[in-house]
């Protein structure tokens, strides 16, 4: 799975390091003094690194919990996100990280109890309800065996009741969510493209099938799951793909226990984009006539209005309480 492992001087007797070393002992371990060594150094490719990437083990300073970009998610209290690993196992073509980091590697912070008491500190001082988004940096779920990340902050979030975490995924590893008690003020949000984009374009994902299948067993455990229509990359029979795809979801789930759905057009930071370009020059999606508003690319449609009619067409099979932009 790892070309090798990297662990920072600090952590390295932290039993959460030596359970994972021990699990991978045939692999290269590689001590280092700080993770920018490995991560942020110059003369990587990322394409070339993401066919057999390390991994790093390390601890984080200064601000673990920040402030979430304007319009990411859901509305009903202040919103910040928290990263716990950095980088993603899938090679979804149109992933915005292979833009910002200079390697494929994957950085996991193991210092979760300093991530758990900035959580509660955060939620304390919040005046209302705090909402906690995991999976902007990585995928939330895709590395669970190894990091036990739901594991450990599953339990942060059920005694912090006026916050609310959400995990976004693609990923089907739900077993450690199903093996704790469902609580309110979790939501396990599962992201999805059409048929055709998700097979051209999301390499090393799970199939929208098995994701479908996940979200049944978290919603029959109890648990409250979420639908992330993103990223939207425009095609000619775009609404007639997404009607499959709406057909072949809300006839597996319980539309009306949905906490919420989300729309979100393809979107970047322009610089991120032209550096994704340059690692695949070749690659269809990146040739598409694009716009650029406030420094954020995003890919141009000939249709009129065609966010619109998607969403109309999505309205269709859930109420407008449970639908919201991504912007």
């Amino acid at each position: 799975m790892f070309s090798a492992i990297y662990i920072e001087e600090e952590v390295r007797c932290e039993d959460r390091v030596q359970e994972i070393l021990a699990r991978f002992s045939e692999i290269p371990q590689i001590e280092c003094e700080r993770y920018g060594e490995i991560f942020n150094r110059n003369a990587q490719n990322f394409r070339l690194q993401k066919k057999s990437p390390a991994l790093i083990l390390a601890k984080k300073y200064g601000n673990l919990v920040l402030t979430s970009p304007e319009g990411y998610g859901f509305q009903g209290g202040q919103s910040f996100y928290f990263s716990h690993m950095l980088n993603c196992i899938y090679d979804c073509r149109y992933c915005f990280l292979q833009g910002m980091y200079r390697s494929a590697n994957y950085v996991l912070f193991v210092n979760y109890e300093d991530f758990a008491a900035q959580l509660e500190s955060v939620s304390t001082d919040s005046d209302q309800s705090a909402i906690f988004y995991s999976g902007y940096d990585c995928d939330s779920l895709a590395l669970e065996p190894i990091s036990k990340f739901c594991e450990y902050f599953l339990p942060v979030f059920k005694r912090t009741p006026n916050s609310i975490l959400e995990i976004r995924t693609k990923s089907t590893q739900i077993r450690s969510i199903l093996e704790t008690e469902s609580f309110e003020n979790c939501v396990i949000a599962m992201s999805f493209t059409a048929h055709g984009a998700s097979q051209q374009f999301e390499h090393k994902v799970p199939s929208i099938a098995k994701r479908i299948e996940a979200l049944l067993k978290l919603q029959q455990a109890g648990w409250r799951i979420a639908l992330r229509f993103e990223p939207i990359i425009w095609e000619s029979q775009l609404i007639k793909n997404y009607q499959k795809l709406f057909d072949e979801i809300f006839a597996t789930l319980d539309i009306e226990k949905i906490h919420s759905v989300s729309i979100g057009e393809f979107r970047m930071p322009s610089s991120f984009y032209k550096n994704i370009v340059k690692l695949y020059p070749d690659e269809a999606l990146f040739a598409r006539e694009t716009e650029i508003s406030d420094g954020m690319i995003s890919l141009a449609t000939k249709e009129v209005e065609p966010l619109q009619e998607l969403e109309q067409l999505l309205l269709g099979y859930i109420s407008a309480e449970q639908y919201y932009r991504c912007a």
